[in-house]
């Protein structure tokens, strides 16, 4: 496994708080690359635990993008990703933009899925970032091979 952390205060946390996340749907839009429509981005965005959540209707790597409608102070991201059907290897690249519109990597992670065995990737990262404007979640669902489709159970900003 690869990992890259940019940013020192970036510390990865062993658990969430539910009832603090941000309102996503008061406080941002989103932007997104593809989308399945069975699938839309507002599954992985909701708070429900019985959401399919979000997939693609490309192949190949796909980007999500919260734009907070005003500068946003940031202590959490939640990202949950479940694989039962292939094995595959994902890369994912979490990003961050200020209000002065500089982008900052938060961390690169690599994950190898296996429905056998390890099916379900769950990352918690403590952050503190001020007058953030815009996360940007990119997907590899398969490292470059474009041979499946980019998912995302969970996306949780606080």
């Amino acid at each position: 496994m690869r990992k890259q952390v940019v940013e020192q205060d970036v510390v990865k946390a062993n658990q969430t708080s539910p009832g603090t996340w941000l309102n996503l749907d008061a406080l941002a839009s989103v932007e997104i690359t593809s989308e399945d429509p069975a699938f839309p981005i507002e599954n992985a965005l909701t708070t429900d635990d019985k959401s399919s959540g979000w997939r693609a209707g490309a192949l190949g790597p796909q980007t999500i993008r919260i734009q907070f409608d005003q500068p946003q102070n940031i202590r959490r991201i939640h990202l949950r990703f479940v694989e039962t059907q292939v094995e595959r290897g994902q890369e994912f690249l979490l990003n961050y933009t200020l209000e002065d519109k500089a982008r900052r990597e938060i961390v690169r992670q690599q994950w190898t899925f296996s429905p056998g065995g390890a099916s379900e990737e769950i990352e918690n990262y403590l952050i503190h970032l001020e007058n953030v404007i815009s996360v940007e979640l990119t997907i590899d669902p398969d490292r470059g091979l474009n041979r499946t489709y980019a998912t995302l159970a969970e996306l949780r900003i606080a």
